[in-house]
């Protein structure tokens, strides 16, 4: 999510070393540029909304759910890394990167959770493993509840969890996007993209700053302030987390019997490591958590490499135990 610009979260990267042997690693697959991300993406037409997607590999199908002000881009190389094993497919949340909806649509985490939901009914798949950040974690959460028989596991990285949504630091960002504020900072950054490296830009929720490049700002900046609907709904986005359904569901998380997995960088002031901790507690069939040191919260796009070992680690105790379990039953 884009949280205040002034929070002085603190900057500075932290060294590859720190994050894991794998984390910077070779990647099976090339990862896309701007121009092929752009030039691949799909929409699905459904009721007056159009509903940006890019999507690659065979088989098994995974969503990889983004974040605000984000969109798809956000995964392409862990995209890279897992389409060797999975048919992966990034959204744009309704309200945010390429999607286009109606002025009035709800972009509530409910109706974005049904949208992710329609758009698997659309491309016919039955159920898929569900990678998730940021305001994404939200939305991953009311899938696993409400449609627990569409998804297989959840690789839940830093985001909205319980009663830390959204979190106390980002409530003044979310008042400034009631009060049509925070485009206008966002609209900053993309006519001067050096913004957005500093504490009043994306650069304040990214471990190294200088990822943050002018291109990177503007495939997930200038979409949003592409049209008076656009710059309204990116704002709005973030409106609808409040009041926060999370808190709601937390009986039907700790009935749920889908693998998960936390993968929680420690870096990040806005959602700690004590969240991790609560899904660990929460979730009955929880497969622990990996913390990375240091990691701030959009660490999952500075290093797809460990959204890779975590996936795939995931990914093959689900295939075990359901080995098992069909071994048993014949």
């Amino acid at each position: 999510m884009m949280r205040r610009t002034f929070l002085h979260l603190g900057a500075g990267a932290v060294a590859a070393g720190a994050l894991g042997e794998g984390s910077r690693a070779t990647p099976a697959g090339t990862e896309w540029s701007v121009r092929e991300f752009h030039s691949i993406r799909r929409f699905l037409r459904m009721r007056g909304r159009h509903i940006a997607y890019v999507e690659r590999g065979a088989g098994p199908a995974a969503f990889f759910l983004h974040g605000w002000p984000l969109n798809g881009y956000h995964w392409r190389g862990s995209i890279a890394r897992l389409s060797n094993l999975r048919r992966c497919i990034a959204v744009d949340f309704m309200g945010l990167g390429y999607t286009d909806v109606p002025a009035d649509e709800d972009l509530s985490p409910e109706a974005q959770a049904q949208m992710i939901v329609s758009v698997m009914d659309a491309l016919k798949i039955d159920r898929a493993d569900l990678i998730s950040n940021d305001s994404g974690t939200a939305i991953a959460q009311l899938i696993a509840v409400n449609h627990a028989d569409r998804v297989r596991s959840m690789l839940i990285t830093n985001g909205d969890v319980h009663t830390n949504s959204p979190p106390d630091l980002l409530k003044p960002t979310i008042e400034e996007a009631r009060q049509g504020l925070l485009i206008e900072r966002l609209a900053k950054q993309v006519e001067d993209p050096g913004i957005a490296q500093t504490q009043e830009g994306l650069g304040v929720v990214y471990t190294d700053v200088s990822f943050v490049t002018p291109a990177l700002v503007d495939v997930y900046l200038r979409p949003l302030v592409s049209s008076p609907t656009k710059r309204m709904q990116c704002q709005s986005y973030g409106v609808a987390f409040e009041p926060s359904p999370l808190p709601g569901i937390e009986a039907q998380l700790k009935r749920s019997q889908i693998p998960a997995r936390m993968l929680w960088g420690t870096g990040d002031p806005l959602f700690t490591q004590e969240w991790a901790d609560w899904l660990n507690k929460t979730l009955p069939n929880s497969k622990g958590i990996r913390f990375v040191e240091g990691a701030k919260l959009f660490f999952t796009e500075e290093f797809p490499g460990v959204v890779d070992e975590e996936a795939r680690r995931l990914w093959a105790g689900v295939r075990a135990t359901s080995a098992t379990v069909d071994g048993n039953a014949r």
